[in-house]
């Protein structure tokens, strides 16, 4: 029984429950974006919408945050495990999971801070639109912010895989010691791409981001870019 008698043992139950939440997280979100919201954008899908977001809706977005929740809990929990075992911040390893940590903390806070409340107006009102009530005014705006969100979290997710994965199996990349430039300069464009989040829909820098492909290739467009910098500053 070593998996529950040894250190070794716990923290693989727990990046096995990373993998698990990880994958029903980012599973739906990109259901959300790469299949159900451009259904809604054809004839047969506006007239599902409704019935979608009062039927379908409610139950994908309970996986959605949850999956979200236990994945930024079990997240952040192998890194303080490592921490303990003795691994240091400016260990290579820390530098590339940490840069996709936060990543996942912004999407994580996207979720459950904008695209969620967002999401309960909208859900609302269409109850009380399908129960003959007046629409909510301020309904379409809070979807446009929770969409906006959402194609954000899509966006990020590429490079975050990206700096996951190559915490252990890219081990010639980012292996310098310059941490307080390379910090400097990747957060500064993480938090670029996260303000589009925060900031209502329709302005210049959003236009990648209301297309399907168009959030893909600015994903893959931000990987490439902080691979860049982590080589040429660290």
């Amino acid at each position: 029984m070593e998996i529950i008698s040894s250190m070794a043992g716990w923290e693989f139950l727990l990046r096995y429950t990373h993998f698990l939440a990880g994958v029903c997280w980012i599973g739906v979100l990109w259901y959300f974006n790469f299949i159900q919201t451009p259904f809604f954008g054809t004839e047969l899908g506006g007239q599902a919408k409704s019935a979608v977001t009062r039927g379908l809706v409610p139950n994908a977005l309970w996986w959605f945050r949850w999956g979200a929740m236990f994945t930024f809990l079990t997240g952040w929990a192998m890194v303080m495990m490592k921490l303990h075992s003795g691994v240091a911040m400016a260990d290579p390893y820390m530098t590339k999971i940490l840069t996709g940590g936060l990543m996942g903390t912004f999407m994580w806070a996207n979720v459950w801070f904008v695209i969620w409340p967002a999401q309960q107006v909208v859900i609302a009102n269409a109850e009380n639109v399908a129960g003959g009530g007046e629409p909510n005014p301020e309904a379409a705006g809070r979807a446009g912010r929770a969409g906006m969100a959402s194609r954000t979290n899509t966006l990020l997710s590429i490079p975050m895989l990206f700096f996951m994965g190559s915490a252990s199996h890219l081990p010639s990349f980012l292996t310098g010691n310059n941490d307080l430039v390379y910090w400097l300069v990747a957060g500064a464009i993480i938090l670029f791409v996260e303000a589009q989040a925060l900031i209502g829909p329709g302005t210049a820098t959003q236009k990648p981001l209301t297309t399907v492909s168009g959030t893909i290739h600015a994903g893959l467009a931000l990987t490439v870019l902080l691979y860049v910098v982590g080589v040429l500053i660290n």
